[in-house]
């Protein structure tokens, strides 16, 4: 019998058509693509508990995994939902969640989260989506902030969870607020997931403390059996752990103890902290103080050229000791090129250190990492004996020197053992600027010429950041010593404010501009720079020529260090003489200046600058006593490839 006959009776094609159905229903089942088949026969599935965070820099990302994990080993199963993936018309069929949440600048959520905050916003404004839209949710949310900031600490979090409120869903645990710069973020953390875990696995009532917001709430038992979902976690980046420092909490009433530290007071650097800078190469003296080897150090120790500031002004870069009272700053600069590492604050609430122990224990650190490079190729004798006694000390290692409180002191500490002091600050601290002692070099970063820039470069904690910036400018004016601007340029963010920059001339009156293209250091969380946004030597040239055109004569481009991607402009009428510019530091004439205890000006410790640092020399800034290193480069000028 053929096939064709076979197939010709009713029961046999009947069998053949189930035995097709079958197949095919099996298959689209596989393939998902019978999805409301499943939803039919389950109409009310269970969905699976998720953690949600909203994240810019990745530490809330990375608290979210963590949090991940405990409740793993604790036997309840979670997603880990980014809350940029995450569709908010979902938020009606949630059961339980648990959210954590950063705060961004002005206390905006982070930028890949804004639609989602801004839904549960809208969603509670609104009257037809009612109290009873989230009323089968229950919820749990961390802030992850910054205090610092002031008003808007932690804002994000405490609108997510209000409006989730609003919205019925019931809070299981308490709004618990994280301070990523003032406070144990790490301990607050790990007290709120105690409290999660102690809801998920056993019922009760969780009760707040000095670190949680919000009442005392019941809330029931969830557990879930789930197969736990898969979310591979991370190594945690310098910036996600960037700023623990110490609590920001009032010192006790008892004032100074005995060894000079404040009640109460916790130490700047955490372990944390101290283990990432060790990491990286800092050297760490007590509380809150480090000093680094600079790699321009090591440079002239080889016989291989000094910095900027050795053709600008003289330094031997071989005997310059970089280093710095305060790890701790007011600002979070996009181009930070330490990475964010540091704590940050707007003024002192730690723990203190002796000024003498600070400049005693930084030398000799300074010391033993010279010692290491004895034995390496091109490091003389003579040299390295040199390099072991330093002359020099860059106060602009990290964070703002001047919060120290006894910032005098030390500099006086540094002038006493006759070593120059070039001190940077970041125009935060007007009256601080006022109140310093007469310092060998002092600068002010000016990063950015308008209100505007300034804060979306400098990211500053004060809201009052812009009036502090032209008090600072104003203050240099009345120093006497030399007084240098520094501005570094970021291609695509500053270096079209040729006008702008140049109307800041008349305020600080400095007597030198330094301009820098920006140092790319790698990629940060915390910022969007590329090597698209580090201008050539070209460039900082062609905008340091259009700034002193604009300066109508006042500055002339005195210098330049093509290495660095560094020129600098004096002014003419007193660095410029009979045509020769005198740029350079007198330093033995500085320290008798300063020991003679009377009033002198910039002009009583300047010295000629040599031919071969003279802006437009064939050398270009490279002092021809050193032998010229020179890597591969791509362009006919070079990117700035360092300090």
């Amino acid at each position: 019998m053929s096939i064709s006959n076979s197939l010709s009776s009713v029961p046999a094609r009947l069998t053949l058509l189930a035995l097709f159905s079958a197949t095919t229903f099996y298959c689209l089942y596989k393939s998902r693509r019978l999805r409301y088949l499943k939803l039919s026969l389950n109409p009310n599935p269970k969905p699976k508990p998720k953690i949600i965070f909203l994240s810019e820099t990745g530490t809330s990302k990375t608290l979210a995994l963590r949090l991940h994990r405990l409740l793993a080993s604790s036997g309840v199963a979670f997603d880990v939902v980014d809350s940029r993936h995450y569709e908010p018309e979902d938020l009606p069929k949630e059961t339980l969640l648990l959210l954590v949440a950063s705060t961004w600048q002005d206390g905006a959520p982070p930028s890949a989260s804004r639609f989602f905050a801004t839904w549960l916003a809208e969603a509670a404004a609104d009257f037809r989506a009612g109290s009873l839209l989230l009323s089968n949710c229950r919820v749990a949310v961390f802030g992850v902030g910054s205090r610092a900031y002031g008003e808007s600490f932690n804002a994000v979090a405490k609108g997510l969870a209000t409006h989730l409120r609003e919205l019925g869903a019931k809070e299981v645990v308490p709004l618990c607020e994280g301070d990523v710069d003032g406070g144990d973020l790490d301990k607050v953390f790990d007290r709120w997931c105690e409290k999660v875990v102690a809801v998920l696995k056993g019922g009760g009532v969780a009760e707040c403390d000095d670190d949680v917001g919000g009442g005392a709430l019941e809330y029931g038992v969830y557990s879930s059996s789930e197969e736990e979902s898969d979310v591979e976690s991370e190594i945690v980046d310098l910036e996600d752990i960037a700023g623990k420092a110490p609590s920001r909490r009032k010192a006790v009433a008892n004032g100074e103890e005995s060894n000079g530290k404040l009640s109460g007071r916790k130490e700047m650097v955490t372990p944390v902290i101290r283990a990432n800078l060790e990491k990286q190469g800092y050297k760490i003296i007590g509380s809150h103080s480090g000093v680094k080897i600079c790699r321009w150090t090591k440079a002239q120790l080889r016989g291989r050229g000094g910095c900027y500031k050795h053709s600008f002004y003289g330094i031997e870069s071989h005997r310059c000791m970089e280093a710095t009272p305060s790890l701790a700053c007011a600002n979070k600069c996009v181009f930070c090129w330490r990475h964010h590492t540091n704590p940050v604050g707007k003024s002192w609430q730690w723990q203190m250190d002796d000024p003498m122990e600070i400049v005693n224990s930084a030398i000799d650190l300074h010391k033993n990492m010279v010692k290491q490079m004895k034995g390496v190729p091109g490091v003389t004798l003579e040299r390295l004996n040199e390099g072991l006694s330093p002359r020099h000390c860059a106060l602009s290692l990290v964070g703002e020197p001047i919060m120290y409180p006894e910032i005098n002191a030390l500099v006086d500490e540094l002038h006493k053992r006759r070593i120059s002091t070039f001190l940077v600050t970041n125009a935060q601290f007007p009256d601080k600027i006022k109140s310093l002692k007469p310092i060998t070099q002092l600068y002010v970063s000016v990063d950015a010429a308008t209100k505007d820039s300034l804060k979306a470069i400098d990211r500053p904690l004060f809201g009052d950041f812009w009036e502090r910036f032209i008090d600072s400018l104003t203050a240099l004016r009345e120093k006497h010593q030399r007084t240098v601007y520094r501005l570094t340029l970021v291609k695509g963010w500053n270096t079209e404010d040729v006008d702008a920059y140049s109307k800041l001339f008349s305020i600080g009156d400095p007597d030198f501009v330094e301009i820098k293209g920006v140092t790319y250091c790698g990629s940060s969380t915390t910022s969007k720079l590329t090597m698209e946004n580090v201008p050539w030597h070209t460039d900082v040239k062609a905008f340091s020529e259009a700034l002193a055109l604009k300066s109508q004569g006042d500055y002339e481009v005195a210098c330049e260090h093509a290495h660095s991607c560094c020129v600098l402009l004096a002014k003419t009428n007193k660095f410029k003489i009979d045509g020769q510019w005198y740029t350079w530091i007198d330093y033995e004439k500085f320290h008798d200046l300063v020991a003679s205890g009377k009033t002198f000006d910039s002009r009583d410790y300047m010295t000629a600058t040599p031919s071969w640092a003279v802006y437009g020399s064939e050398e270009g800034g490279f002092d021809p006593g050193q032998v010229r290193y020179r890597k591969e480069r791509h362009h006919k000028s070079s990117r700035n490839q360092s300090g």
